[in-house]
Order: structure tokens, then C-alpha cells, then sequence
């Protein structure tokens, strides 16, 4: 994800390709890992990172050396190996066939306590393959000064094994009540990793960069807004991902999954809102006439979550549904009414300030609602 600088009221700030700030990017990116507490304390080096490399490389450089300062985390590790001793379990038939007996050893197999944790072996991997495939700007003075600060910091942490990083070691990853850091770590690593895949399988052949980093931003994009909705809408229930049964007569295995982003129900009224994120490059898109037209899938989908479920309560037969596009410098907001199911297709500018994302975020909300609510 390479970036640009582009000049608004607070001054010259980088942008992803995407034309996302950088700063926007992370804290659209705490809000996605439940780190939002973290807002402000990596502002500066948000400002100064000429692309998201180089700001996930800062953030985690900063939290290894405050672990290095402290200690490492340490856990047990297995062992096994000849040894004159006995320790743990003997494996035999390895010591049998190692002609251990005879020499005066034994074939050991037992747990150490140290530092060669997996946590450890996939922050160190991590920080090597980011001196080797890291994107850190234009400017090559700065960026060999980001890959000696990284080379430096692997040398720091010898010991610690260098390994294969993959994506389900990283999730399988569990962490102790003082783990703080190393959840934010292995957050920065798990997106590193997905960043910079080469290929989806096995082979020379790399993916576009542009591609690769759209559909990791989709997913940033689709965890923040529902992650905001969870802190900030206090009025609400906000459930995400929530299955949806499609209540048919005859049960079928090749029916497709309904799992809507986000289901609002305000307490106070009972009122429902489905909100599904689309990270498209357009909020229209052209038909076959020349002229610009909503997406026809999308409002498929969205009709099919409201439709299917009318039968289960007067909550869902009123239910509403707010289709949230991103946009950079682009704004749409119309509503439409299926069938007495009001269906508003807005979208949120993510080029501006982050506080009026914030605040425009909770507008989008409380004025459909009120709109609703007008009507009856």
C-alpha cells in the first residue's frame, strides 16, 4: 500500500492509494482490533509515516523495544535432544537408535521455560520479512534508516527462531491479562502477513498490490464500523454477523449463507436496522443505458434480509436497512421504500478529519431513525 501526499486545511498528509490517510487507516484499524484506548498514543508517528509500512513498522519497533526494556514474554517450549542426564521422558527407541546408552546419554524429551515462545518467533520473523519486503516510501534515505532500526531490533532478539509465518499460527495465538502489547503486535503482524501474501497458492506468480490491499481494507472497513457501532451506540443492541435463517418449506444444503454486518435494534422503541458495508470503488455504477444506477446486487441482498424474516415480529416487519459505502471526496444519500422497508443508501467520506467521520458515523444513525419515526 503505497502512499501520496495530498495538501487539505491541516496540511500536507499521506494517503494510501485507496486516498485514505494514514492516520484515518489507524485508527480505522484500532477500532477493527478493539484497541481504540491506543487513539492517541501513536499520533505523531501516523502524521510523519509516508505509508501504512512504514507507520505498522514504527508502531511495532516501538512495542518490541518497551518489551525488551521489561522482558520478553516466556512460556514452555518443548525440548528434545541427547542429553547425560535424564530430564522429562526418555524416549527409548531414539535413544536405541542413537546408540545413547552406550555412549552414557539418553534421548530426552522435555519442557523448557524460556523466550522462544511462538509469540516471540512471529514478531521476529515478522520484523525480518519487513527488512526484506517492506514498502516505506520514496524518500531511500528514510526508508534505510526504518530497515537498520528493523535489522538492529532482529539482532536484538537472537535466540528467538526464526519461522514459516502463517496466518492461523498468528489467530491461534493466546495471550495473558499483561499481554496488552503483544496483542497489538500480533495484530500488526497478522495484517503484514495478509498484505504481503505473494500468491494464494503455491508458485512464482504474485498478486496485484492494489487488489491485495482493497480486500484487506474491506475487511478493516467492515470490522470498524461495526466495532464504533458496538462502543458508541450505548441506546442500542448492535449484533454483528448474525445469521439469518431463510425459512424455507423444504430444507436445501445449497442455500447460501445470510449474515448481514450489523443488526441495530434501538431498546428504547424496538426498532430494527440492518446495516450492511460495501468497500466498492463506487457507490453507483453504470448500466447498460450510460446512466449511473444503485448496484442491483446489493439491493438484493439487503431486501432478502428484511423480506425473509417479516414473519418473526413486527420489529422485523418495520425493519429498516442502511446500505454504508466509503468514499474518498463523494457523497450519496438517498432512500428508497420495498415493499414498506425503508432501504437508505449512504455513504461515508473517509478523507475527512477523523472527528467528523466519528461524528457523521453517528449521524448517519440517529437520522434515519428520526426520519423513520416521522413517518409513522
Amino acid at each position: 500500500m503505497n502512499a501520496i501526499a495530498i495538501e487539505n486545511s491541516a496540511g500536507e498528509v499521506s494517503v494510501t492509494e485507496t486516498g485514505i490517510p494514514i492516520r484515518n487507516l489507524w485508527y480505522m484499524l484500532l477500532y477493527a482490533w478493539n484497541e481504540v484506548a491506543l487513539k492517541c498514543q501513536w499520533d505523531a508517528e501516523a502524521d510523519k509515516s509516508p505509508t501504512l509500512d512504514s507507520l505498522l513498522a514504527s508502531i511495532l519497533a516501538g512495542l518490541v523495544q518497551q518489551r525488551l526494556r521489561i522482558g520478553l514474554g516466556r512460556g514452555y517450549t518443548s525440548e528434545a535432544r541427547l542429553i547425560r542426564s535424564i530430564r522429562g521422558r526418555i524416549d527409548f527407541a531414539e535413544s536405541l537408535k542413537r546408540l545413547a546408552f552406550e555412549n552414557g546419554q539418553t534421548f530426552c524429551r522435555y519442557q523448557t521455560y524460556n523466550h522462544n515462545v511462538s509469540k516471540n518467533q512471529i514478531v521476529r520473523s515478522t520484523l525480518a520479512r519487513l527488512v526484506q519486503m517492506g514498502q516505506f516510501g520514496v524518500d531511500r534515505v528514510r526508508a534505510e534508516e526504518v530497515r537498520h532500526k528493523l535489522r538492529r531490533l532482529v539482532r536484538d532478539l537472537d535466540g528467538i527462531d526464526l519461522i514459516e509465518l502463517k496466518l492461523d499460527l498468528i489467530r491461534r495465538q493466546q495471550f495473558d491479562r499483561n499481554d496488552a502489547d503483544y496483542r497489538l503486535m500480533l495484530a500488526i503482524c497478522n495484517l503484514l502477513l495478509q498484505r504481503q501474501m505473494p500468491t494464494e497458492t503455491e508458485g512464482s506468480h504474485k498478486l496485484p498490490g492494489l487488489d491485495r490491499d482493497a480486500l484487506t481494507i474491506y475487511r478493516i472497513y467492515e470490522r470498524f464500523v461495526a466495532n464504533f457501532y458496538k462502543q458508541h451506540l450505548s441506546e442500542w443492541s448492535v449484533t454483528p454477523q448474525m445469521r439469518l435463517s431463510w425459512h424455507t418449506k423444504t430444507a436445501s444444503k445449497y442455500m447460501p449463507i445470510m449474515s448481514p454486518d450489523l443488526i441495530l435494534k434501538q431498546k428504547a422503541t424496538g426498532h430494527m436496522t440492518v446495516l450492511d458495508t460495501k468497500f466498492t470503488a463506487k457507490s453507483l455504477i453504470p448500466s447498460r443505458w450510460g446512466n449511473c444506477v444503485f448496484d442491483s446486487s446489493h439491493l438484493y441482498q439487503i431486501y432478502a434480509y428484511l423480506r425473509s424474516q417479516e414473519h418473526l415480529s413486527d420489529s422485523h416487519r418495520d425493519a429498516s436497512a442502511i446500505l454504508l459505502y466509503p468514499t474518498i471526496r463523494e457523497s450519496l444519500d438517498e432512500t428508497v421504500e420495498l415493499q414498506g422497508h425503508q432501504i437508505r443508501l449512504a455513504t461515508i467520506d473517509l478523507s475527512l478529519p477523523w472527528d467528523e467521520i466519528e461524528s457523521k458515523l453517528l449521524m448517519l444513525v440517529s437520522q434515519h431513525v428520526e426520519r423513520i419515526t416521522s413517518e409513522i
